[in-house]
């Protein structure tokens, strides 16, 4: 087997630690960096929320220590800030839906924190993904990304915007083992974070509410929000709080006339106006994504019979999907639903990635 020089990025979570104690037991010459994204990070997390911390920090330290590996930490605050936080909002002020997680994996992790590993002589970047990697079939020297054998742990679909040479030079470790699996050795290791929960939601929203934190860099832009004929039912501070699908928290003055719930169908920012009506009005069959990345095949020169994944932990569906240039259509086999602007439309045969695109537009 060939040593490789290996940065393991180590989020002070279980899953890093145990992805970087593998790579080091494979031999390889390993070392581990903190990657400190946040411009004020507090000293303790809140529960599972939130990571970036300094408490993280010293986890991620303490591991390495246990591992035996040299530790360092990048600051990566102002980056991470303009790369994915300014997105983030920037895409809500929109009207769109975006997935944080992938950009960060697409902006930080596998582009500013590969090409300062390859700058140093750091052969690849390993993570606590749960993902595979194996070649892909017909294209030579390709490697192509796969679905974790834990599907309740799955990662693919956040990883899915990476190019076939950044998934050349990543290593996810964790693919063929569970959530349980990778407790139980981190305990067996005598890795302290071994029963640290996993951070939920946004990760630099600690507290969890999207819609404060959107306020605060937003402000207060108050709108209507409509019955699909146009009638008015109520009022809103702000259309960056709510999504395409959304249920809880409408701001309903007047309940439907058919006393039914109501969903979000569409949200307009320059009106300020948010749409609802019926689950059924939700149904979507055609799909328009943009700036695709093919990293599991060439660039498809004809419609393909795949499965496309529309949210983070959705399904995937059955569609046909055509490439043009810098456009993918994507016709669903049977209707899906809250499908918003912004997520990302990832497409796979069986259980790999052929590549991903941003969904801009639903019929």
């Amino acid at each position: 087997m060939t040593t490789l020089r290996v940065l393991a990025a180590m989020s002070g979570g279980v899953d890093s630690a145990v992805a970087a104690a593998r790579a080091a037991d494979a031999g390889h010459e390993v070392t581990g960096v903190h990657l400190a994204l946040s411009r004020n990070p507090s000293s303790y997390r809140t529960g599972a929320r939130g990571c970036c911390t300094l408490e993280d920090a010293r986890d991620a330290r303490r591991a390495a220590d246990v591992i035996g590996i040299p530790f360092y930490v990048w600051d990566m605050a102002e980056r991470f800030h303009s790369e994915v936080v300014t997105d983030f909002v920037a895409e809500y002020a929109r009207g769109h839906t975006p997935n944080p997680c992938l950009r960060c994996n697409e902006k930080i992790k596998f582009a500013a924190v590969l090409d300062r590993a390859v700058a140093l002589g750091f052969d690849a970047v390993c993570t606590g993904h749960h993902a595979r990697l194996q070649p892909a079939p017909g294209a030579a020297g390709m490697t192509r990304l796969v679905r974790s054998v834990d599907m309740a742990k799955d990662q693919s679909y956040v990883l899915a915007v990476l190019t076939p040479d950044q998934l050349g030079r990543a290593m996810f470790p964790l693919g063929d083992s569970t959530k349980e699996q990778v407790r139980k050795e981190a305990a067996d290791r005598g890795l302290g974070v071994a029963d640290k929960p996993d951070s939920h939601d946004v990760c630099f929203i600690a507290d969890g509410d999207t819609r404060g934190f959107l306020r605060a860099q937003l402000g207060s832009a108050p709108g209507d929000v409509v019955d699909a004929d146009g009638t008015v039912l109520g009022r809103h501070d702000g259309s960056y709080g709510f999504t395409v699908g959304q249920r809880r928290g409408l701001h309903l003055d007047h309940p439907a006339a058919d006393g039914r719930p109501r969903f979000v169908l569409s949200i307009e920012p320059v009106s300020r106006t948010v749409t609802v009506g019926p689950a059924e009005a939700l149904d979507v069959a055609e799909i328009v994504a943009t700036s695709p990345v093919w990293s599991g095949c060439l660039p498809p020169g004809a419609p393909v019979e795949c499965l496309v994944q529309l949210r983070a932990h959705g399904d995937a569906h059955p569609a046909v999907c055509q490439a043009d240039g810098d456009t993918v259509r994507i016709s669903l086999r049977a209707a899906a639903r809250g499908v918003a602007a912004g997520q990302a439309a990832v497409f796979y045969d069986g259980d790999a990635v052929l590549g991903s695109a941003t969904i801009s537009a639903t019929r």
